[in-house]
């Protein structure tokens, strides 16, 4: 007897706090950031985009090469300054990432790729000793981080964390949603994302992914599948939308550190499925210079990680491989 009271209170409380969970709106958010839209939906009685921006804002401001006063412009500028928390967290994991892929995920890969016409320059294609001599100060040993401070072993070094900032800002926004007790949301920033909890449909979120075709505008939307994903991140890096004709010959966006050359192999669509979004970012844009053998080699070492990859047979039709773990994940 002394105990019904307790469990009558216990009873109220849970269903007063599924009520009010049920009736909790969701809010819709979307803007411009990294040169790309962010969306953010969210299942809170306030809105927070005003939050959010700032957050994004930070980002920019550490990691924008397009930035002229971020920290990340100020390091290639050879500035004597103390980096922030937010670049020595994305210098560390770019260098952990490296390090795991023997070089195919580099920061320091810029000057190669604007050098093929994807950066800030554009022009005829390189010659082999343009390449040859760009390639004397790229590779991510050249660069270390000491007491918050980058060292660099040639001044001409540059580093660019485009391939890897979209998934920072979604765990990011994802961490401050966290912090407010919000437990159903989704981030996403440029095709990167980070899930949690349920959609406003009540249901797991459902996250598709995009049929690679040649599609420079980014006018195609049709999915190759949708995986139910939710509680985790999710990024996908593919030479089906950055690339050009040249004599007849296609160029795709994804530069091999190792030869300078962009990649030539079978596999056009990397997704890859982690906890932290920039994780995922860099192991996708790994798995695009690596191909599809090694990204397996890869992912047989790190059970956190899934992947969905698709690539070219030697018809080139297309043809799809993903991690055995991705299977029940996978909406027909």
């Amino acid at each position: 007897m002394l105990q019904l009271p307790f469990l009558i209170l216990l009873i109220v409380g849970t269903v007063m706090i599924i009520y009010n969970q049920k009736n909790t709106p969701y809010q819709h958010d979307k803007g411009m950031i990294f040169g790309t839209v962010y969306h953010v939906t969210y299942q809170n009685s306030d809105n927070l985009n005003d939050q959010i921006v700032a957050e994004l804002n930070k980002v920019d401001s550490s990691l924008s090469m397009f930035n002229k006063q971020s920290v990340i412009t100020k390091v290639n500028d050879n500035q004597d300054i103390e980096v922030d928390q937010m670049f020595g967290d994305v210098f560390t994991l770019a260098r952990t990432v490296s390090a795991d892929t023997d070089g195919a995920f580099d920061i320091t890969v810029a000057p190669l790729v604007n050098a093929w016409g994807f950066g800030f320059k554009s022009g005829n294609m390189p010659s082999r000793h343009t390449i040859d001599s760009l390639r004397t100060f790229v590779g991510y040993k050249r660069v270390e981080m000491h007491d918050s401070r980058i060292v660099k072993a040639d001044p001409r070094v540059m580093l660019d964390c485009s391939a890897i900032a979209k998934g920072y800002g979604c765990d990011v926004v994802a961490e401050l949603l966290r912090r407010k007790g919000i437990d159903n949301f989704m981030v996403e920033i440029g095709g990167e994302v980070v899930t949690s909890g349920i959609s406003e449909k009540r249901v797991p979120w459902k996250i598709g992914v995009t049929k690679p075709s040649d599609d420079s505008l980014s006018v195609n939307n049709e999915l190759q599948t949708v995986l139910n994903i939710t509680d985790k991140a999710m990024a996908t890096s593919g030479n089906y939308r950055n690339f050009y004709y040249k004599n007849g010959k296609k160029y795709a966006h994804t530069i091999d550190p190792a030869t300078g050359y962009p990649v030539q192999h079978s596999l056009l669509s990397a997704t890859v499925i982690s906890d932290r979004c920039a994780k995922a970012d860099a192991y996708a844009t790994a798995f695009m210079v690596m191909g599809l053998e090694k990204a397996k080699k890869v992912l047989d070492r790190h059970r956190d990680l899934m992947a969905y990859l698709i690539y070219s047979d030697h018809k080139g039709e297309y043809k799809v491989w993903f991690s055995p773990s991705l299977r029940d994940k996978i909406i027909e």
